[in-house]
């Protein structure tokens, strides 16, 4: 799941606080959180300031943003959606709440009118906040609650209609940027697999189909592309461990990789074979090249920093330098900007804030 429970993961075992600063540029406030190695980001904007934040992204018009919080001074006890403008930040206020307040929430993105969003919630099953394991076996682990269905919500909160209403998890849904198809990860089939539908929640079709996690996806630019995160057990150790764990309604997010294909499914192949947990893949606006965050360079879990990668996997580019956590890259639309979490500048606490910056190749 593309979720905060990662973020709690992470932050439990490390103090979150850098022992690297970033560098200070006279006249210039916005540039004081960028590290020196940072060459990508011209500026950057921390917008928010407590507790978990993520999964934001931009309106078709590159507008508002909707993102997920679990913000206990906005008033709620799990994830719940929220909308900003993009020149908001939310230091001494809070933003308006978009979803229902119930349930858990995860994986809100815009729909092409720029007045409505799908997002996943559990709110139909109970109400209150599902519990999270986040050990089992001694292991990390992510929960797959199978109440998640998809939503499509108007911007003040109300359900429009629900387009996803099979036995088990369907969240994870993205929008194609030509704004015909959804992209969604579902147990439906008994594994989690990655379908298509059209924005009405017509014509579903599977698009995966090989044992292991298949999720976070996201189309290119031109919508004829997905990268997406998946985990591939090959032993039958790791064959029945998968198995045991997802009867259980969970996965281990420590082994991934990342994998391309067609929209349809077709040409599959695996982009990275970087070991540890490579996810949050984001096209880059020329549609050559994959933003991700990955801990493959760590040798206890963290830091999580962002990567960048060609499509045939060569010029590898490491793009932040933190010594905690970067993830969920995400570009507007008109490839100018970039929002991510990070547990910079975060007086060396728990909280993952989110951050725009101005991109610069």
């Amino acid at each position: 799941m593309r979720i905060l429970y990662f973020l709690v993961l992470i932050c439990a075992l490390i103090s979150c606080k850098n022992t690297k600063k970033p560098k200070e540029v006279t006249n210039n406030e916005k540039s004081t959180l960028i590290f020196p190695e940072e060459k990508h980001f011209k500026s950057l904007k921390q917008i928010t300031f407590g507790g978990d934040n993520a999964e934001a992204y931009w309106s078709f018009d590159d507008q508002q943003i909707v993102f997920q919080s679990n913000n206990k001074n906005w008033g709620v006890n799990c994830d719940q959606m929220f909308l900003m403008n993009v020149d908001e930040t939310f230091k001494d206020k809070k933003p308006p709440m978009i979803s229902t307040g119930f349930g858990r929430t995860t994986c809100a993105y815009f729909l092409p009118d720029n007045k409505h969003f799908v997002y996943g919630s559990t709110h139909l099953v109970d109400k209150e906040c599902p519990e999270v394991p986040l050990r089992k076996n001694g292991k990390y682990v992510w929960p797959i609650y199978d109440s998640f269905d998809i939503f499509v919500s108007d911007l003040k909160g109300n359900i429009v209609k629900q387009l996803t209403n099979e036995i088990g998890y369907d969240a994870e849904a993205t929008v194609s940027p030509k704004g015909d198809k959804i992209v969604f990860t579902s147990t439906r089939t008994g594994d989690l697999e990655l379908f298509t539908m059209n924005i009405d929640g017509t014509n579903v079709k599977q698009i995966t189909n090989e044992l292991g996690y298949d999720g976070g996806a996201f189309f290119s630019p031109d919508g004829t592309k997905l990268i997406f995160r998946a985990s591939r057990p090959k032993t039958e150790e790791e064959i029945k461990a998968y198995k045991d764990l997802l009867a259980q309604g969970l996965v281990e997010p420590t082994d991934m990789e990342l994998f391309i294909c067609n929209a349809d499914g077709s040409e599959l192949r695996q982009l990275t074979d970087l070991g540890n947990a490579n996810w949050s893949p984001f096209f880059h606006p020329s549609g050559k090249k994959i933003l991700f965050s990955s801990n493959f360079e760590a040798e206890r879990g963290f830091p999580f920093n962002l990567y960048m990668i060609d499509l045939d996997g060569k010029n590898l580019e490491r793009v932040t330098h933190g010594e905690t956590f970067d993830a969920f890259p995400v570009f507007s639309n008109d490839g100018k900007k970039l929002i991510f979490s990070s547990n910079r500048n975060n007086g060396g606490g728990r909280d993952t804030n989110l951050f725009i910056a101005e991109w610069q190749d």
